[in-house]
């Protein structure tokens, strides 16, 4: 069993994500590193610049006599950027290791000043950067700013946040001109799929590879283009070329034959060929489909009005006057002509010898679902999927009929170009059901 995929992905979110994570793991590894490599040179800084303060200040207090030292730390008490004050044993303090830089700043500064030095981060609930000294058996405090710490918090989300930003538009930018030639590609290859052979790729892009596969493609469509002008050019001759002498041998069997019977049944085979002629040519017919509203049942009835005979075919057609779908009339005329030919050849009943087709309808959202059953034998469920094989016929029974073995494949192919289905069931109480699917008319 093939393994299912639950995400979907266009090329374009591929690459898109694939550069996105590149990228945003790229940065992620950047920032980590440059916090790394600033956090040493940062914690040295700034507690080489607070030690310089606290030697300052204990230099000067050492200087100063009792009358002088009260006078200085009024002085630098007042001051807003450095404050000196006594140290009180009452003096409520709380450790200013907290992270790993402010770890590092209280090592390098005790290692300077000395072990007994205190570090705080608050004083008597007064935040800052505080640093307890002594001097003899005096002690005191200094409050300094620590100097500029590593950049962190909101200010390091800010940061993170644009570059990841500017990612993210990199990664569109970048994805849609990787996706660009191959989105070109691609709708060029659907062009030619619903049977534009004249789209061409532009092959002189910068990008070797995408060159390479543009002139390829260019190739491959004139080479299509020229097979199906071939196609054409022999589906002509061959019309021409086989009606010619059967209607040669139809005017010369009515007027050669006396025997009625052997007159009829040689009409009857010529008649045979002429239509397993229009099959081929059904068959292989381009695929150029004129998408309009078709009336349902107006083209329903009129494609059931050939079959004249009662003895052979009854079609009951239960589909409303105001339904439209959109499709070609002509090639939906030939799907429903098909159908209700495939039913009189092998969907008689098995008593009456009468094929009772029946057409109903179902609307599902946007889409019309018409259903074409007769009450023959119906097919082995086996050989269901195989019906729409050309040249295929469902049993032995089959085989004896006449008919080139292409109604279900022409339907198939059909529907297809028309942006619909085809779906073949055995009904429940017999009977083959062929289910087809088209979408609204607006």
């Amino acid at each position: 069993m093939p393994r299912r995929l639950f995400l979907g992905l266009s090329l374009f979110w591929r690459t898109f994500f694939l550069l996105a994570a590149l990228l945003a793991g790229g940065i992620g590894a950047w920032v980590t590193t440059l916090r790394a490599l600033e956090l040493e040179p940062r914690a040295v800084q700034a507690a080489q610049q607070t030690a310089s303060l606290v030697n300052v200040a204990r230099a000067a207090l050492k200087l100063a006599d009792g009358i002088n030292r009260v006078a200085l730390l009024k002085s630098l008490g007042s001051q807003e950027a450095v404050r000196v004050a006594p140290r009180e044993p009452s003096d409520e303090w709380e450790p200013y290791e907290v992270d790993r830089f402010t770890r590092r700043v209280a090592a390098e500064l005790r290692n300077v000043l000395g072990p007994g030095t205190v570090v705080a981060r608050s004083v008597n609930g007064r935040a800052a950067m505080w640093v307890g000294f002594t001097i003899d058996r005096d002690a005191y405090w200094l409050q300094a700013d620590a100097g500029a710490a590593p950049i962190g918090g909101s200010t390091w989300l800010v940061w993170i946040g644009t570059a990841l930003l500017a990612t993210l538009v990199g990664a569109v930018v970048s994805s849609r001109l990787i996706n660009k030639p191959l989105k070109q590609l691609s709708f060029a290859a659907s062009r030619v799929r619903e049977g534009d052979l004249d789209s061409q790729l532009d092959e002189n892009t910068l990008t070797s590879e995408i060159r390479e596969v543009n002139r390829g493609f260019n190739r491959m469509a004139r080479e299509l283009a020229r097979v199906e002008e071939d196609r054409a050019v022999m589906l002509a001759g061959i019309s021409h070329d086989l009606r010619t002498p059967l209607a040669r041998l139809r005017l010369e069997a009515e007027m050669s034959v006396h025997d009625e019977e052997a007159k009829k049944n040689m009409a009857l085979d010529i008649d045979q060929l002429d239509a397993i002629i229009d099959k081929f040519m059904d068959y292989a017919r381009p695929g150029e489909s004129l998408m309009r509203p078709v009336n349902l049942a107006q083209l329903i009835d009129r494609e059931a009005t050939g079959f004249r005979d009662p003895g052979q075919i009854r079609i009951q057609s239960r589909v409303v006057e105001d339904l439209d779908v959109m499709a070609d009339e002509t090639e939906l005329g030939r799907v429903f002509l098909n159908l209700f030919e495939n039913s009189r050849r092998y969907g008689r009943g098995t008593y009456t010898g009468v094929a009772e087709v029946a057409v109903t309808y179902v609307k599902t959202g946007p889409w019309v679902i018409i259903s074409v059953r007769d009450h023959g034998p119906g097919v082995a469920p086996e050989k269901l999927p195989q019906l729409t094989t050309p040249f295929f016929r469902g049993d032995a029974a089959r085989t004896a009929a006449t008919g080139a073995g292409l109604g279900l494949a022409i339907v198939e192919k059909a529907m297809h170009r028309m942006g619909g289905t085809l779906e073949l069931a055995n009904a429940p109480d017999g009977g083959l059901v062929a289910h087809l699917r088209l979408q609204r008319a607006v």
